[in-house]
Parts: structure tokens; C-alpha cells; sequence
């Protein structure tokens, strides 16, 4: 395995969940290189491996550590977190001790899909993984994708382990939202692009966001701008930006973004089945969103 060296920094700021290049079915390391290099000089906070947007359940396990190896040698000291999923929690807790070989920020971790277990059972889930982690844990809070939706006070009651300390909130849930906020032991991160301006607003710390693949200085601009309270500036930030989140999002992730990209010349358009390419009118709709303007 090769050598990284470490760098761990709070959960707050701006975060790129990377997409998974592919060239003729294999993944395309030297695209991911040069993506995760370019990224790294505009002023985000790091990288998460291996999410959702990175087809993550497309790829077996060997592509998926060559996958986050490649992230941690190309994010020029960036922390990068690893994404995890699973339902059968010896195997996962099994993947857990692999990924501690690494010099990981942190693990993305959602409920276990399909099972739809009580609050209970998603207590004891979280916490035996933190348990046996090294890293710690970001609560992935998406039911729209696991079938399990988790309570504020669960959430409240996973906040007092000293392993989880931040959540990517998906829940669509703003009172929730607004009580981890409040509460402060977990850093609130959106995971929902369009939810990036209202979850800042009320003082998360920071997003995971796809779209920020593209123009990401200026999500980090707009970040600055609501830690400082500078409202009207960034509400015209938002306002440019909001164009092209809502496009990215018209057909399943990541297939809208990696259009644009394979458009930018940083990638082939290829995703791995059941996933499909953006449909032609999507592409020429995000052709006419981003013009020259994509870098």
C-alpha cells in the first residue's frame, strides 16, 4: 500500500464528493488524478472518496481502495473521507478495519439500506462502527436511499460518541436541521445541493456537494460570505449558482455532472450500468448553461 501521510482538519467548509471516471469500463485513474489536483487548488476543504456520486455500489472493493488511494496521492494534503455503505454489519465492521490502514478525515456512513431497523437498531449500527473505526464517523442522513429515517434524538444520542462528530443532513428535515445546529456537538454539513444557502444560513458548518465539481470557488465564496453575515452578497452569489445546481440534479447523479465534464474535457462520459448517461437534451440544456464558462 503506499505511504500518505495524514491531515486532519474540522468538518466545516466546502466538500467534493468525487465522481468515478471511467475509460471503456475500467476506472480511469489518470482523469481522477488530474480532477482531484485540480480541485485541490480551489479552495475547498477536502474530499469524500467513494460517495454516491462516486458510483461507489459500481465498484468492487480492489477499485474502490485504487480509488481512494489515487484520491489521497493526488488531494495535495487535502484530508479526503471514504465513503461506506452496507447492511450486514460484520462484513461492514470487516471493511471498517481495512479502511483503518488509511489516513482517513473521516468515514461516510448512512443507515443500513433496505433493512429499515428501529431507532434502536440504528444507535447500535452507528455506534459499534464508531466503535471499530479509527476515523471518525460523518452520519450519512439520507432516507430517500436507505429506507430508514433517523430521529433528532437518535441523531442527539450518536452525538455524545466521541467518534461521530458530523452529519451530511439529507433528511429534508429543516426543524432537524436547525436542532443539530443549535446542539453544536455535530457539525452540520448540507448534502443537499439546493439546501447549501439555508443550511449556512442558520450556521452549518459547511457542505458536501456535488456541483461544486464545477466553478467550486465560487460555492467557497458564497461560503465566506454567509460565515461572515454578508447576506445580499451572497444571496447574488446563490443566484448565479442555483442555475446550474438544479440542472445537475434533473436526472440521477452523478450522470448530469459527469455531461458537463466529459464536456470540459476532463473525463469520458461513462458511467457504469444500472446508472445511465444524461439524456441529449439534458446535455444540451447544460452545454447552453456553461457555455465557455466550464473549467
Amino acid at each position: 500500500m503506499p505511504t500518505f501521510s495524514a491531515s486532519p482538519t474540522p468538518f466545516r467548509g466546502l466538500w467534493i464528493p468525487l465522481v468515478t471516471p471511467f475509460h471503456d469500463g475500467a476506472v480511469d485513474h489518470p482523469a481522477l488524478t488530474k480532477l482531484t489536483k485540480t480541485l485541490a487548488d480551489q479552495g475547498i476543504a477536502g474530499f469524500v472518496a467513494c460517495g454516491s456520486t462516486g458510483e461507489a455500489a459500481a465498484l468492487d472493493k480492489a477499485e474502490q481502495l485504487a480509488v481512494l488511494e489515487t484520491a489521497l496521492g493526488a488531494s495535495q494534503g487535502l484530508p479526503v473521507v471514504m465513503g461506506l455503505s452496507g447492511y450486514h454489519l460484520g462484513h461492514t465492521l470487516e471493511w471498517v478495519h481495512t479502511l483503518a490502514q488509511y489516513p482517513l478525515a473521516g468515514l461516510l456512513v448512512p443507515a443500513p439500506h433496505y433493512i429499515r431497523p428501529s431507532q434502536e437498531g440504528l444507535l447500535q449500527w452507528f455506534r459499534t462502527l464508531a466503535d471499530a473505526s479509527a476515523a471518525p464517523l460523518i452520519v450519512y442522513d439520507i432516507p430517500y436511499r436507505t429506507g430508514a429515517t433517523l430521529a433528532t434524538d437518535t441523531l442527539l444520542a450518536l452525538a455524545e460518541h466521541p467518534r461521530i462528530r458530523a452529519i451530511k443532513d439529507c433528511g429534508g428535515n429543516i426543524a432537524k436541521t436547525q436542532a443539530l445546529i443549535a446542539d453544536g456537538r455535530l457539525a452540520v454539513l448540507a448534502g443537499e445541493d439546493a439546501q447549501m444557502f439555508a443550511t449556512l444560513a442558520l450556521g452549518g458548518d459547511g457542505a458536501i456537494a456535488a456541483s461544486a465539481h464545477w466553478q467550486a470557488p465560487r460555492f467557497v465564496e458564497l461560503m465566506e460570505l454567509l460565515r461572515a453575515g454578508h447576506l445580499p452578497e451572497a444571496r447574488r452569489v446563490w443566484q448565479t449558482l442555483l442555475p446550474w445546481i438544479e440542472t445537475c440534479f434533473a436526472e440521477p447523479n452523478p450522470a448530469p455532472l459527469k455531461a458537463a465534464l466529459a464536456h470540459a474535457g476532463w473525463m469520458r462520459n461513462e458511467l457504469r450500468a444500472p446508472m445511465m448517461a444524461a439524456s441529449a437534451t439534458l446535455a444540451q440544456r447544460l452545454q447552453t448553461l456553461l457555455g465557455l464558462n466550464l473549467r
